[in-house]
């Protein structure tokens, strides 16, 4: 999910208010589920108390419990946002995406992305006037496509119609 910001703060500030969206018994049922633990008898205005170890899961878990005590956050905003978009989210400036993007092709050996918008079509704009040409000036983003179908820019051949067979001349 890319949320695109003029500022890196402003672009945090959309992604939380979209986080204050989700409806309290929603977030609090995904975070239930993240922590294999029941938190909703806590008051959701404090911060989350020691939970006790569980059989479920470790690495999602402890990603939750690592969260929110690094961001200081209350069971209701850890609540938020672990009950809104939970993937790979690309938070800030043009610029700073398109580092971030840059980053996974050229490090973690990503081959591409699929985009998703948090709103439309506001969301898919931003990414397109203002990511898409950075990502073009740094020669990550094609201008335009070599052939006039997806086969012929994926370089595979045009397979045999099995149903039509060419008139031999």
């Amino acid at each position: 999910m890319v949320i695109v910001g003029e500022t890196v703060a402003e672009a945090i500030a959309k992604r939380e208010h979209l986080d204050s969206l989700v409806h309290y018994e929603s977030g609090i049922a995904s975070l239930n589920s993240a922590l294999a633990y029941d938190v909703s008898g806590f008051d959701p205005d404090g911060l989350l108390p020691e939970i006790p170890q569980t059989n479920a899961s470790q690495s999602s878990r402890a990603q939750v419990i690592a969260l929110a005590q690094r961001d200081h956050l209350t069971i209701r905003q850890l609540a938020q946002h672990i009950g809104s978009y939970g993937g790979l989210a690309f938070v800030g400036t043009p610029q700073t995406i398109a580092d971030d993007m840059e980053q996974w092709l050229i490090e973690q050996g990503s081959d591409g992305f699929n985009v998703m918008f948090p709103f439309l079509p506001e969301g898919l704009n931003d990414f397109v006037d203002k990511v898409i040409p950075e990502l073009q000036r740094r020669g990550i983003f094609r201008r335009e496509y070599e052939g006039k179908t997806l086969r012929e820019n994926l370089g595979l051949a045009r397979p045999a119609n099995r149903f039509f067979q060419p008139a031999i001349v």
